[in-house]
């Protein structure tokens, strides 16, 4: 495995791609002296505050509904851990190894800017985690998405003062056990640092930043899938011609269209039926630049959303060491990532719906004029039936799963908190969908890659330079369905490739990079009309 450069989590920003290198690929983390130098600076004046018997709300007084409490300075330390046992009320399923990490980086790099107060040593700890692997067991649910994620960090919390549940090698171990594998004591929390860790929005947005990465990719890749079907069923490419696009100019609708005219340049399939008596596409062909548009565009805002968090101190009380001041204010309030997170389900659950209708137009002999079910020998051989069952299944779940969160609110904390975002949930809900439709979008080009085999048995004609790389690569890890094998090993195959990156990889490397969004495309879409118009005289439609 090639070493990675280490990852500098005090740097103002950091990006997605780092954040995804430290949760997924266990990036090496580091930090500056600049940073320590901020930590120090704020973390001494926490001590200077507590010494003159200042009162200063969650550092020397209670929390929530509890702020008019006065704590004394001999139980500062004490109020410290008892917020993290009193707060780690999660339940549920743990979050992934990939998501806690992720928590752990952003909780860093958060306190690293320098308006929470906690110390170096205690950073320290949490660097440590990171780079020993050790990760926190942090229960997914329990959030209300406002005050922060209160519950879930807390429990990461607690593993730095020997408490709690952590992973460490695979192994699940008590988190003084964790501590003592790499050879920490406890933490001794100061003043303000039990607060400190916890007071934010770092769990929704851990959750979120992954969601977008992968989201990115999943949009994408529908656009594969969809000009592989379009191909398939003798749709044209008249409809992706600049000139639609720019009178309506909305920018996942062009971004789509030229991904769609590059990933069907040079098909012998759309050009084999030049001049033919079909007027017009069904929609699901026709609109994909307007339907998965949309849906670009709904990632865009998220992606928007996501670096602005990662990149925000998300605590309260805020301290502003250059002139010695204190802030309460309510940048823990999930609210923005809450309203994100919903609109990203319905976009990406729209790209699994129409992904779903054409899956149906390809096993349907009376829509695709292919054989029934994409398999020969029908009745003996049910072919891909119940795929589009199983897609259906999921698609009929995303509906459920896509009502918004964001809309939601209980009060909490005897009504001070009287309105709360339900963020984590929201972006839970946005993670089920995704992976949803990472199974339909890859069910979709299971379907496709048949038709191509059925269709060049038939006519020997080689799809665009876009779909036909993506059915090589998917021909290298599901074979020809001759006759009637256990379907789930070839979804599940096919959902791996998708998550790994090799077929939008592949794809990229004939056509250029494709646009995952509209407004920051990675290919960066053509406005101009140029040459690609002539595709609607080419087929003469």
């Amino acid at each position: 495995m090639t070493k990675m450069d280490p990852i500098s989590l005090d740097e103002h920003p950091i990006t997605i791609a780092d954040l995804v290198s430290v949760a997924r690929h266990r990036a090496p983390v580091a930090f500056s002296e600049a940073g320590r130098a901020r930590v120090a600076r704020t973390s001494a004046l926490i001590n200077q505050w507590v010494a003159e018997g200042r009162v200063i709300y969650g550092i020397t007084t209670g929390f929530g509904a509890l702020c008019n409490v006065t704590i004394s300075a001999d139980d500062t330390h004490q109020l410290q851990e008892n917020i993290l046992m009193s707060h780690a009320a999660g339940i549920g399923n743990p979050l992934s190894e990939a998501e806690s990490r992720a928590v752990m980086a952003l909780r860093v790099h958060d306190l690293s800017l320098g308006y929470s107060g906690c110390r170096m040593e205690t950073l320290r700890y949490l660097l440590t985690f990171l780079n020993e692997g050790v990760t926190p067991l942090i229960p997914e649910k329990g959030s209300v998405g406002a005050s922060g994620d209160l519950a879930p960090t807390s429990h990461l919390g607690l593993v730095l003062i020997g408490r709690g549940e952590a992973l460490h090698q695979g192994e699940r171990i008590p988190g003084r056990l964790a501590l003592e594998r790499i050879g920490l004591p406890p933490l001794a929390l100061e003043a303000g640092e039990g607060l400190a860790l916890i007071n934010g929005t770092q769990v929704m947005t851990a959750i979120g930043a992954l969601v977008v990465h992968d989201a990115l990719r999943l949009s994408k890749t529908a656009d594969i899938a969809c000009a592989m079907t379009l191909e398939v069923l003798m749709g044209s490419r008249s409809e992706f011609d600049p000139r639609i696009h720019l009178v309506r100019p909305h920018p996942g609708q062009i971004a789509t269209a030229d991904n769609m005219r590059r990933l069907t340049a040079d098909s012998e399939i759309i050009a084999s039926h030049a001049g033919c008596t079909r007027v017009q596409d069904a929609y699901t062909l026709r609109c994909s630049p307007q339907i998965h548009g949309a849906s670009k565009d709904a990632v865009a805002h998220a992606l928007r959303v996501v670096e602005i968090e990662i990149n925000s101190t998300t605590t309260n009380p805020l301290i502003f060491a250059d002139t010695g001041e204190v802030r309460l204010g309510g940048n823990f309030h999930g609210q923005p990532v809450a309203m994100a997170a919903d609109y990203l389900s319905m976009g990406l659950a729209e790209l699994g719906s129409v992904s779903e209708r054409r899956i149906e137009r390809l096993v349907n002999p009376q829509l695709s004029e292919l054989p029934a079910f994409l398999v020969e020998s029908g009745g003996l051989n049910s072919g891909y039936m119940i795929g589009q069952y199983a897609a259906a299944a999921l698609v009929s779940e995303n509906k459920v799963l896509a009502h918004p969160a964001c809309v939601d609110s209980i009060p909490t904390s005897a009504n001070k908190e009287d309105h709360v975002s339900m963020g984590t949930i929201g972006i839970r809900q946005t993670r089920e969908i995704l992976g949803n439709v990472e199974n339909v979008v890859a069910i979709e080009l299971l379907c496709a890659a048949q038709a191509y085999d059925l269709i060049g048995a038939e006519r020997r004609l080689r799809g665009g330079r876009g779909t036909r790389r993506a059915f090589e690569v998917i021909r290298r890890h599901v074979p020809y369905l001759e006759r009637d094998r256990d379907l789930y090993r070839d979804i599940a195959a096919m959902v791996r490739v998708v998550r790994s990156g090799e077929l939008v990889a592949a794809v990229e490397a004939a056509v250029g990079p494709l646009n995952g969004t509209g407004d920051a495309p990675s290919g960066g879409h053509r406005l101009a009309i140029g040459a690609d118009t002539a595709v609607a005289a080419e087929e003469g439609r």
